[in-house]
């Protein structure tokens, strides 16, 4: 068994304040049991990509750099698992810029994933600050295994079906979004149905961005092996502890062997009419 906390929150100008909040949230979520911490995507900052501003590269930092030294810090105090979700800088090439999800464990770093699927739609501009990253790493947390992927990549299919056969057990989505309410649970109980895995999905809830007041939905939710809503949230901002049985993914592949009966030399035609049109 497993109990995740889902934190949820909207933004301020001020990085340090949304940082304690978080880290308020999960303070909490931890007396409530928590062991699995994860929180929406960007949240230490106000999602700048509603806009283009050159300014906004100024909140970037490097993986070691302060956001997530603070969450090191707090996942060693309390030894619970961390998911936190940053902009980050490359330390190795300066002025390159991803959208990732660190994943920690009992104070260790334990690596990254960056957003590989990058939207530029009206109040989404992200191609303008980041670089699509590359992989689906997956992480050992001891008892089961966790992967991720970050907000617009919940709408292709392949990203969570590779950390599946990678041995996750659960796939983390850090999301900010009010687009494409009508698909948030579809899409996020597909990926369980067909993975047979869980699926956490965190989103941002309103705030108050350049005068403007925006409306993120919140409503994360965990979906589980067989697809069904194991707990959902509403649209205000919190957070929900709720535990789930990583066990119960072995039994629903006796009844569901999906991964088994999968055909990948027949899926040839995914890669080749890509090749072909390149």
């Amino acid at each position: 068994m497993v109990r995740v906390g889902m934190v949820q929150m909207g933004s301020t100008e001020s990085k340090g304040a949304n940082v304690k909040k978080a880290l308020d949230y999960a303070r909490d979520a931890v007396k409530d049991g928590a062991e699995l911490l994860i929180f929406n995507e960007l949240f230490t900052t106000q999602y700048f990509a509603a806009a283009e501003d050159p300014k906004f590269f100024d909140l970037a930092e490097y993986e070691d750099g302060p956001t997530v030294r603070a969450f090191m810090e707090f996942s060693k105090q309390y030894g619970v698992g961390v998911v936190v979700t940053f902009f980050e800088e490359d330390k190795n090439v300066r002025g390159v810029y991803y959208d990732t999800s660190a994943f920690i464990k009992g104070g260790e770093y334990l690596g990254k994933y960056r957003k590989i699927h990058i939207p530029q739609v009206p109040g989404y501009y992200e191609k303008f600050y980041f670089k699509p990253g590359m992989g689906y790493p997956v992480f050992d947390f001891g008892d089961y295994k966790v992967g991720g992927v970050i907000c617009y990549d919940r709408h292709f299919p392949e990203g969570v079906r590779a950390l599946t056969l990678k041995g996750a057990d659960i796939v983390v989505i850090p999301t900010t979004t009010n687009f494409y309410p009508e698909t948030w649970e579809l899409e996020l109980r597909g990926h369980g149905a067909f993975n047979t895995v869980f699926v956490v999905g965190v989103n941002r809830t309103e705030e108050t961005f350049q005068g403007k007041t925006i409306h993120y939905f919140g409503k994360s939710l965990i979906a589980g092996p067989s697809g069904e809503v194991v707990k959902e949230m509403g649209e205000s901002e919190g957070y929900e502890v709720v535990e789930i049985d990583v066990n119960g993914i072995r039994e629903r592949r006796k009844k569901a062997p999906f991964l088994r009966d999968r055909r990948p030399e027949a899926y040839g035609d995914i890669s080749s009419i890509y090749i072909e049109r390149v």
